[in-house]
């Protein structure tokens, strides 16, 4: 089977240990070395029944897939596919390293929810700032993690890994998905919420999972920000364009709010942005997905998806039926 690589050829390291590359080259006949960025010719793609993809490849959805009349499938060691739908339209598979990307931002989400219910970002300013006894008991009286009332905004896989997460523990929590179902919300043991602001208003901590599409743009509005509780977090793992963020600061200056912000918009945000030095925000370089080490289980996943591909077997890992026909 003809495979090609597309992708950064400077990720390919990252992605693929010495044993994953010599699988490459032997059972796939991918020279790691020959990872591109660019769309090879139409000539050398005629033949291609496969391809594997990874960040910096080029974009198969705008008539690109024409060139490719033999491809089988394509598996991609990111998450979202752009092509998914056209590729579905042609019979072709399309495998995403979707869920194993989740694991490390559902894993960054639950560390910092759990800080945040502890107070710890803002007590640690504090005591470096301060220089002294902290008491906790009179000072932070209202807080820990049990009992706590989390809203998810979306319950698709990072946000069903985090709600897993908190179901562990003595956290209630709601959630606001349009297609949360009330059978799948019962079995992941939420609330299933219809409304943004209700949700934000029972929300002590207020965590975002939610894909960014055209009807997600903006929908964490100042509405919903002016219904969070006072001293409520608001954590943003998925994307910038998703919040109001004139709205977010306007609220974050007053002090009635903290935020924890994995990601902004734009990304990275212009020197001086009030986000940078606001005392009740906590910034991140959109560290929460998968990174360094973590990267290994991507490229795994998607070597092991090429061989199933070549055996003539099912992908495990196909993107979401709902995604391709978005």
């Amino acid at each position: 089977m003809q495979t090609a690589l597309l992708m950064d050829p400077a990720l390919v390291d990252h992605f693929f240990g010495p044993e994953e590359q010599v699988q490459l080259q032997e059972r796939l006949g991918v020279d790691p070395r020959a990872a591109t960025t660019e769309l090879p010719a139409a000539s050398a793609l005629a033949d291609v029944e496969l391809l594997i993809t990874g960040w910096g490849a080029p974009d198969l959805s705008s008539g690109a897939l024409e060139l490719l009349p033999r491809l089988r499938a394509i598996v991609h060691t990111g998450g979202g596919v752009s092509c998914a739908q056209e590729a579905a339209g042609r019979g072709i598979m399309v495998s995403s390293a979707r869920q194993q990307n989740a694991l490390p931002v559902a894993q960054y989400t639950m560390a910092m929810i759990t800080l945040a219910a502890k107070d710890i970002p803002w007590a640690s300013r504090t005591y470096r700032a301060q220089q002294r006894f902290i008491d906790r008991e009179a000072e932070h009286a209202d807080t820990g993690l049990d009992g706590r009332s989390v809203g998810i905004v979306g319950a698709s896989t990072i946000g069903e890994l985090v709600i897993r997460s908190l179901r562990a523990q003595d956290v209630h929590v709601a959630a606001y998905d349009p297609l949360l179902t009330d059978e799948r919300a019962a079995a992941l043991g939420v609330v299933r919420v219809d409304d943004l602001t209700s949700l934000a208003a029972r929300s002590r901590i207020l965590s975002v999972h939610a894909p960014d599409t055209p009807s997600t743009r903006g929908l964490i509005s100042a509405e919903v920000l002016q219904s969070l509780p006072n001293g409520s977090t608001f954590i943003n793992t998925a994307r910038g364009a998703l919040v109001d963020q004139q709205a977010l600061v306007a609220e974050l200056e007053t002090g009635r709010l903290r935020a924890i912000l994995d990601v902004t918009e734009p990304e990275v945000l212009p020197p001086g942005h009030p986000l940078y030095f606001l005392p009740n925000v906590l910034l991140t370089p959109h560290m929460a997905g998968t990174m360094g080490t973590e990267l290994r289980r991507l490229g795994a996943s998607a070597l092991r998806e090429a061989l199933r591909v070549q055996q003539g077997e099912d992908i495990l890992h196909p993107v979401p039926a709902q995604e391709v026909s978005a």
